[in-house]
């Protein structure tokens, strides 16, 4: 999945070379009619001296490293995707190579177009497995759904892994941010926690747990109407 996106994969192979910190980051805002936004950030500010340094080599381990240009290509051919897809609008990406954060941010109609997108992603590059979470909004019941289950392909890939690399996904982590215009009135998911304004809910653990299928990131919301 990571070979035909350099920039995620060079900086994931930096991270495994120096067990560097970084943050997956998962920010969505629903709106009242099941419309929104999407912001998906990948972090290694944390790591960007290690990195910084790194980038300045040919090759690691036999990966070319990408240079500026070529991210920012990449970058760009990823957001052009988007912008192709029913129900997406709005969409940005941004690369900063000072603190090394990716971001890419979209609007959805429906969070049916989330699923849709995700299905398309993953044909277009390739990768044969099944959709992890899929997103669904009950208008009138005010109702928000992530339902996510853990696959064998996912599995099988993780056991293939070396250990040291298995290391570097204990020290990175996943954020899950869910944000809506209604108050929250309960949540499913005991390892979320409820924002100070009652209209977000959050959920962090490490990436490890999440790849190893020792996380559920499954949550029902119920809003209050």
């Amino acid at each position: 999945m990571f070979s035909k996106q350099p920039f995620i994969s060079c900086l994931f192979l930096l991270a495994t070379l120096f067990s560097s910190c970084f943050e997956v980051i998962e920010d969505v805002t629903v709106n009242k009619d099941g419309s929104g936004n999407m912001k998906l950030t990948l972090n290694f500010s944390q790591s960007k001296t290690k990195i910084a340094t790194l980038l300045m080599m040919d090759s690691i381990r036999g990966h070319k490293v990408p240079g500026r240009p070529e991210i920012e290509e990449k970058m760009q051919e990823a957001a052009a995707k988007l912008r192709t897809m029913k129900g997406i609008s709005n969409v940005t990406q941004q690369t900063d190579f000072n603190n090394y954060i990716a971001t890419i941010s979209f609007s959805f109609r429906n969070t049916s177009d989330i699923n849709n997108l995700t299905k398309k992603l993953l044909d277009e590059y390739e990768v044969n497995t099944n959709i992890a979470a899929t997103y669904s909004y009950d208008q009138e019941k005010a109702k928000f759904t992530r339902d996510y289950k853990y696959s064998n392909e996912v599995r099988e890939q993780f056991s293939k892994m070396k250990e040291k690399d298995k290391e570097v996904l204990k020290a990175a982590s996943y954020i899950s941010i869910f944000r809506f215009g209604n108050v929250i009135s309960s949540y499913s998911n005991q390892a979320a926690r409820l924002a100070k304004n009652q209209q977000a809910v959050m959920q962090r653990l490490p990436l490890y747990d999440l790849v190893s299928g020792k996380a559920d990131i499954s949550n029902q919301i119920q809003l209050s109407k």
